[in-house]
């Protein structure tokens, strides 16, 4: 490639991240779901023309890690035309958990020819036979990730425990439900019949299609404005610039190999600790992060996918770069990621992986990092509350008479830092989402928050001070399912060189009668109208030995 101007590289960089922060604009703005709306449970990203990603937004961490193996295996299975648009959930086909659909659109120059697009409305979408060969070819792809708060499945908000992934809701294969700038309808009819507040999802879906639409009109922009080449050179140039920070960041870090082993405190299943083990291994600007030693995988849902691990490990070393650097391709380049087949970290089909996104990525992350602060620790944090209190509940709404599912990760104490300490009930590592304002949650759903505030003096002791976990109660109007997907019950967030743990998190049913029923860290149970589901977040271990 032509050696880059620094200045354009900039301009690039900005442009293009811009792209994608607009795209989440559009998502979250006409978005129907308080989940996606106010929670802001999506990501979005921008590629080039081979699949690699150039930007993302400043969305969430486990989505962007892990969306480009989607885009890979949506690229792979389907021939993406003009005005074709593919979705994809599948944890087995570049997914992460079935809740979270993205959606894949090529961005094709509008002034060259379109190809036979009206012969192929005619055709199977989804037959290989079919498939457009003389598709120009794309100039970008764009795509978005969404966290739908229901799929279907055996419990309301699709994050209940199951043994298997066919329990968890429906899978999306990588297939196209836009076909040459037309909805496939069939494709829509058959998702939206297997899946909760099908009016509810179909809205979101909608909004998703419309935040690529905002995408592709940006790129083809800066494209007119630019030139093709040069969009092009310079969406190169940021993913090898990306490559060589992390390896500088890497550089930093004192050759040699680190070890360390966490755990997750069970799979719903059994009772049994799932311990995840991990080697560090850096040699000049290069790293390995090996997970050989984890255990197996689990008949429950704590399964990751490899998606998983590697977003989890592009985090951690992501957190390393103290620049502003392209968030691209490049930054996982320098680093080998081994996550064993069948095991915890890379779980073979069919197994249930509903909480490997939101909790064993969560631990891979202090696990990881546990490892690194051997190395160097003067940069790495004790560990945050390292679960996502995923909580659903759902029912039929007595207001309207149809069916609600209402979905949230509820927030807890940050890991306190080398020099500060940590935030007080606050979304950490693998999510970047926010709580439902208890006006939005009361006026979407028939529940009513009881109390919400930060659980005080929780956060482990030490030179600097652990973050303090949440309180929050949600009283259930109506009857209804409620599922608990969780962790840090057992196990305490550590504290780092010689500072106390954090408090571990704790769940409860308040039946209206007054009686209070301690809950396990993953389960479903019924709830009745003047029933109440209290989460006691866990909060942030403390860092450094106090003086007193």
């Amino acid at each position: 490639m032509k050696q880059f101007d620094p200045v354009t590289l900039e301009i690039y960089r900005a442009l293009y991240t811009s792209v994608a922060e607009e795209m989440g604009v559009t998502l979250r703005r006409t978005s129907f779901s308080p989940n996606i709306k106010e929670r802001r449970d999506y990501s979005c990203a921008v590629f080039d023309s081979e699949g690699r990603v150039i930007a993302q937004g400043d969305h969430m961490p486990v989505h962007l890690g892990s969306m480009p193996m989607a885009v890979a295996a949506a690229l792979r299975e389907v021939e993406i035309g003009p005005g074709d648009v593919v979705a994809v959930n599948d944890p087995f086909a570049g997914g992460t958990h079935l809740p979270d659909v993205t959606l894949v659109m090529g961005v094709f120059d509008k002034t060259r020819g379109r190809g036979d697009t009206g012969t192929r409305r005619k055709r199977d979408s989804t037959s290989p036979s079919h498939r457009v060969s003389q598709s120009p070819r794309p100039l970008f792809f764009v795509a978005n990730r969404a966290h739908h708060a229901d799929v279907g499945g055996a419990t309301p908000g699709s994050m209940g425990l199951s043994t298997d992934v066919y329990g968890e809701g429906v899978r999306i294969p990588p297939i196209r439900i836009v076909l040459g700038g037309e909805l496939v309808t069939d494709v829509m009819k058959l998702i939206l019949t297997n899946v909760r507040s099908s009016d509810e999802r179909r809205a979101d879906f909608e909004a998703q299609l419309g935040s690529l639409k905002t995408g592709e009109m940006r790129l083809l922009e800066i494209v007119e404005r630019r030139g093709e080449k040069e969009a092009r050179d310079y969406a190169a140039h940021l993913i090898a610039y990306s490559s060589r920070m992390m390896r500088r960041a890497i550089a930093a870090i004192p050759d040699g190999t680190y070890e360390a082993e966490d755990a997750l405190d069970d799979d719903g299943i059994t009772d049994e600790e799932v311990p995840i083990r991990v080697s560090v291994s850096i040699k000049g600007d290069r790293a390995r992060v090996d997970f050989t030693g984890s255990s197996p995988q689990v008949a429950g849902a704590v399964n990751a996918v490899e998606a998983i691990t590697v977003s989890a490990v592009s985090y951690c070393f992501r957190c390393l770069v103290g620049d502003d650097v392209p968030a691209s391709a490049g930054l996982i380049e320098p680093i080998e990621v081994i996550a064993p087949k069948g095991t915890v970290v890379n779980a073979n089909h069919p197994a249930s992986v509903a909480g490997g996104n939101v909790e064993t990525s969560q631990r891979i992350v202090d696990t990881v990092f546990r490892a690194l602060s051997q190395a160097i620790p003067d940069r790495i944090p004790a560990a945050s509350q390292g679960t996502m209190n995923n909580l659903t509940i759902g029912g039929i709404d007595p207001r309207t008479g149809k069916e609600f599912s209402y979905y949230e990760t509820v927030a807890g104490g940050m890991g306190a830092r080398p020099t500060l300490d940590g935030m007080n009930a606050t979304h950490t590592h693998m999510t970047n989402s926010l709580n439902t304002p208890a006006e939005a949650l009361e006026y979407a759903y028939p529940l009513r928050i009881r109390e919400y505030r930060i659980r005080k003096g929780s956060g482990g002791k030490g030179k600097q001070k652990g973050g303090d976990g949440a309180v929050r109660e949600i009283e259930t109007l109506a009857p209804a399912r409620m599922s608990l997907l969780s962790d840090r019950r057992k196990r305490a967030p550590y504290g780092l060189h010689g500072a106390e743990d954090g408090e571990r998190g704790r769940a409860f049913i308040i039946r209206r009668d007054g009686q209070r029923e301690e809950l396990s860290s993953k389960g479903s149970w019924q709830l009745e109208p003047g029933d109440r589901v209290r989460i006691e977040t866990p909060s942030g271990g403390g860092f450094g030995k106090s003086k007193s």
